[in-house]
């Protein structure tokens, strides 16, 4: 009897909660109680209870996790029939982790499945006869943020932000966030030189046990490149959502974007009356800009407007064509898949499709062709000339000298402090 109770008595640990599990093989164990409220971050779990915790595979669903860790038909059915009502459970995602409760009899005492980094649905039984029922609810998975600064550069090791961000310790995500701030003025695919710098300030979150969860929003950035300083402030004007902002005030959201894709491609065709076409073997005039990029690379709008045609085109194979304000149209050729339909409406910088090789094509790019008033353009030279984003409301400019002051302080620059309005002093602006 004695081997037998060192055999049975183990622990388990799950984050935030640490269990003992004894089970006397002498005596069977009184009932157990019901569990507390969902919400309390630790669980006191009876001695007869046995906790597993696993993760989502391949084509599992709900029921089929609940089966598979001998839970009763009758309790399966009650408990996806309460999931249902909160959560679209044929969405359960592979390798998405889940924990559960169970007795040594096979009853289910709790259940829980991360839906995904930010929600967690929890079920609880709250009656055993004469039929089991259980309560769920999905509630938000605690976090704590701190903010950090963050500093690196383009050099020799790291000649992209991807890189260089990642020499700082930092992932592709907030690589993504810093190049989407200032996409309209910086194309990170050709505009960075050896020698930029940037530093931000973003706060980053943490699960329970110190474990990374993400990013938070960047509050203030600032990026030397070929000799400027461009900086970025967060700041949330009355009525309107939160956006970013130059230290003068101006909106950094220009009406377009310097690149229809992100990162890693080069200009290998710039816009030319005269060009040897590859494929025809003729010259004929270029309308256009062509990106070499890898096939999947993602392509977004360079501004808002309205989907005139998605589909294949002859030598432009497959083929997005948008509309835009002041008479401006968008159009991006050979690509490898389209995400958006004809007649649906976009907004800067969302997914339209993702680079390839249909059509007239000797390998993977993109080209990019805008159009004003139905002519071709440049697209590189029209990118350049556009005016500065508008500026925040006269009525929000107090409130916005104060949150620049304090956004640059965190960075470790000399704090600005405006004049009138929301100037800078002269010595500051370059």
């Amino acid at each position: 009897m004695r081997s037998n109770r060192r055999r049975l008595i183990h622990s388990v640990a799950l984050p935030g909660l640490f269990v003992s599990l004894a089970l006397s093989a002498c005596a069977p164990p009184p009932d157990p109680p019901l569990p507390p409220a969902l919400r309390g971050a630790d669980v006191s779990l009876p001695a007869d209870l046995r906790l597993i915790s696993a993760r989502v595979f391949p084509g599992a669903t709900m029921a089929s996790l609940l089966r598979g860790n001998q839970i009763g038909q009758s309790e399966v059915a009650a408990l996806v029939a309460r999931a249902a009502s909160l959560f679209d459970l044929p969405r359960v995602r592979v390798d998405q982790p889940y924990r559960l409760a169970r007795a040594f009899d096979g009853a289910l005492r709790w259940f829980e499945y991360e839906i995904d980094a930010d929600r967690l649905l929890k079920i609880a039984r709250t009656r055993d006869r004469p039929l089991p029922e259980f309560v769920a609810e999905i509630v938000p998975i605690e976090k704590k943020s701190r903010t950090v600064t963050v500093r690196g550069a383009i050099g020799t090791d790291a000649d992209s932000l991807v890189a260089a961000m990642d020499q700082a310790g930092e992932t592709i995500d907030l690589s993504l966030a810093l190049a989407g701030i200032f996409a309209s003025d910086v194309d990170f695919n050709t505009d960075l030189q050896r020698g930029d710098t940037f530093e931000l300030v973003v706060e980053k979150l943490y699960r329970e046990g110190n474990q990374f969860a993400g990013y938070g929003p960047i509050l203030a950035a600032e990026l030397h490149n070929d000799r400027r300083r461009l900086r970025a402030v967060r700041f949330q004007p009355e009525g309107a959502s939160a956006g970013y902002f130059d230290e003068e005030g101006r909106s950094l959201r220009k009406f377009f974007l310097r690149s229809p894709l992100k990162f890693e491609p080069v200009i290998t065709s710039g816009f030319s009356g005269r060009r040897f076409h590859p494929v025809l073997h003729t010259y004929r005039s270029h309308q256009g800009v062509d990106y070499r990029a890898p096939t999947g690379a993602p392509v977004v709008a360079v501004a808002s407007g309205t989907v005139v045609f998605a589909g294949v085109n002859g030598g432009s194979g497959r083929m997005v064509h948008l509309r835009h304000a002041n008479g401006f149209e968008s159009q991006y050729l050979h690509l490898s898949s389209i995400a958006v339909r004809s007649g649906s409406r976009i907004n800067q910088g969302d997914l339209i499709g993702r680079v390839g090789s249909t059509g007239l094509a000797t390998g993977p790019h993109l080209h990019y062709a805008l159009k004003r008033n139905g002519l071709n353009v440049n697209p590189v030279a029209v990118h350049r000339a556009m005016p500065p984003g508008d500026p925040i409301p006269s009525g929000d400019a107090l409130r916005f000298a104060d949150a620049r002051e304090r956004a640059f302080a965190s960075l470790g620059a000399t704090a600005l402090t405006a004049e009138s309005g929301v100037s800078p002093p002269p010595e500051a602006s370059r």
